[in-house]
């Protein structure tokens, strides 16, 4: 749920405008319909319904009864078309509203709806940035004590009390195709998705903790998805076997769904048998962390710390032992993984804490003066930037899903939502006609007692993948590809390789600009400039193209063996043996 940085980009999509509470006042004057929602909003629907009807299984639709509960709410349009309806999709109309519970989802609304103003204030005044010694920092973090976070860590997996949770509700929409985000393929030699990548990062940390510390501890990996991507999802682990892990360590749950509003109260339908709905976020993890017995199997495993992160990200991590490890040795219940803020008005919340309580603070919420406040060092004061990458222990959870959930309230999202219109029309509106209400996974960082901020390197870390190649150029599969090739180049040169082109001359580290000057003549092979490595350097102006199976290596460890002292002419594959013949070049 995103962000742009992962963080929802909530300027848009957690919009609280005074509209939707006046419109929702004006055409609800009655304390009582103010309060539930249960006056009707235009004129009443009449409708010639059987009391009870015959449903599948030998169990009767009590209509009559369904009837009464949506007049009580407001919500009899939602039965208008009924006598046109074939006995199947009457009872698919009919279950669909009955498993609601009305009453909560109304309250829902009402609640989100009568916050929306108290949500525009700026926060100025009321931030705190993350105290220094609670934020620690990749770079700013010895080698020795890197080890030691890493150590911890390995220790914990290596006796299965850690977990990954992969938020994968979404679908690959925005990238122009209708599978989950996570069978999306960006077009490395490999032809790996992110789901193959993510499952061979845990499966290589699994065999790196055995090697580092003799104890053979699996770490499961429990998938959250949504109604639309849970069964593609299993299918999609089936077809591969699982990628090697064990079938028994992959969990797939469903999180929940909630009704789409109109701006004014009222469910949409989305066909005459069929209403609007929309996944409850990623926040919605908590909910399904409890209805769905996940917590309950996790603490049967005997889990207690888990790493939750998003499925768009090539570069994450699975269960970081230097992430996890920072946190043990913090004591800490919940955690969020950071990198800092490019410039101060870049588009991406801010971890901070807001009335003495930590949050993520939308860019939105905070002045110009505040965003662009610099420490005595130079550092932004306020620059610890959301990625939806997270820490918490089951026993924060437990408490969290055992009461505190409850008190987290819904965002607001404006939306495009398609509709039926009252000839049975279907409709695709150009402009946002509803509502979608959603709850984020990064807001009970407010409950926590022990929180810390781990930052990180964003090119070492952090590549979401959002938008498809033709819609722009930001978050794409070829930005994602580029920073995964970046990254694996790196780690290559600092194992020891050499890149070289089709000459055998070597590549340079970094590659040359191509002059932008009108009439400057390009810089050719034979010309050097005074930094020594790049003497001995040619041109390459396309990218360069590396990739290493996470079989290989999960972070540039155990790479010497293979690549130092040698010559690579792009494109560079490392991969297991046993997944090919290793070394493609």
């Amino acid at each position: 749920m995103g962000y742009e940085l992962q963080n929802r980009r909530l300027s848009t999509e957690r919009v609280v405008h005074k509209r939707l509470l006046s419109n929702y006042q004006g055409k609800n004057n009655n304390k009582t319909a103010r309060d539930k929602l249960k006056q009707p909003i235009g004129s009443a629907v009449r409708y010639q319904l059987a009391p009870t009807t015959q449903t599948r299984q030998g169990e009767k639709m009590d209509v009559a009864q369904l009837v009464q509960k949506l007049k009580e709410h407001g919500q009899e349009h939602l039965l208008q078309f009924w006598p046109s309806l074939t006995e199947e999709e009457r009872q698919q109309l009919f279950h669909q509203l009955n498993d609601i519970n009305m009453e909560e989802v109304i309250e829902f609304f009402r609640h989100t709806i009568a916050s929306a103003n108290d949500e525009e204030e700026k926060l100025d005044e009321h931030l705190q940035p993350i105290p220094p010694e609670l934020h620690g920092a990749v770079t700013r973090t010895s080698p020795e004590l890197l080890r030691h976070y890493e150590q911890l860590a390995m220790e914990q997996i290596g006796q299965g009390r850690v977990a990954a949770l992969l938020l994968a509700g979404g679908q690959g929409t925005r990238l122009g195709v209708d599978y989950p985000k996570g069978m999306f393929n960006v077009g490395c030699p490999s032809g790996k998705t992110l789901y193959q990548l993510q499952a061979e990062r845990l499966l290589r940390l699994q065999q790196l903790t055995e090697e580092r510390t003799g104890l053979k501890g699996a770490i499961p990996w429990y998938i959250m998805t949504s109604e639309h991507t849970k069964e593609p999802t299993q299918e999609f682990f089936r077809k591969h076997d699982f990628f090697g892990l064990k079938e028994e360590n992959l969990v797939v749950f469903e999180q929940g769904m909630l009704p789409c509003f109109t701006l004014d109260g009222k469910i949409i339908l989305e066909t005459k048998s069929h209403i609007a709905k929309a996944p409850d976020g990623n926040g919605g993890l908590y909910r399904a962390l409890r209805d769905r017995r996940i917590l309950d199997d996790m603490e049967k495993r005997q889990i207690e710390y888990i790493h939750v992160y998003c499925v768009d990200n090539i570069l994450v991590k699975m269960a970081d032992p230097h992430f996890m490890g920072f946190c043990l040795s913090k004591g800490a219940d919940c955690a969020a993984k950071v990198v800092e803020k490019a410039f101060p008005t870049e588009a991406v919340g801010v971890v901070c804490k807001v009335h003495g309580h930590y949050k993520v603070v939308e860019y939105s919420e905070i002045t110009l003066p505040t965003a662009q406040k610099r420490n005595a060092d130079g550092r932004l004061t306020f620059s610890a930037g959301n990625i939806c990458n997270h820490f918490f222990t089951t026993q924060f959870l437990r408490k969290v899903i055992s009461g505190q959930e409850g008190m987290l309230q819904h965002h607001i999202a404006k939306k495009k939502i398609a509709y039926v219109d009252s000839t049975g029309k279907i409709c695709k509106p150009d402009k946002p006609n509803g509502i979608k209400m959603e709850k984020f996974v990064f807001d009970v960082f407010q409950f926590a007692k022990n929180f810390v901020v781990w930052e990180v390197l964003r090119e070492d870390e952090f590549s979401p993948l959002k938008n498809s190649d033709q819609s722009g150029d930001k978050d794409t599969p070829t930005t994602a590809r580029l920073a995964l090739y970046s990254l694996h180049q790196r780690q290559v040169l600092a194992a020891g390789g050499i890149f070289v082109d089709d000459e055998g001359m070597r590549l340079p580290l970094i590659p040359s600009a191509i002059p932008t000057v009108p009439g400057q003549e390009a810089i050719s092979k034979n010309e050097t400039n005074n930094n020594e490595i790049q003497k001995t350097c040619s041109r390459r102006e396309e990218p360069l193209i590396c990739e290493i199976s996470p079989l290989v290596s999960y972070n540039g460890e155990g790479l010497e063996a293979l690549v130092k002292g040698k010559k690579f002419r792009p494109p560079l594959l490392l991969s297991s043996l046993s997944e090919s013949n290793g070394i493609k070049n």
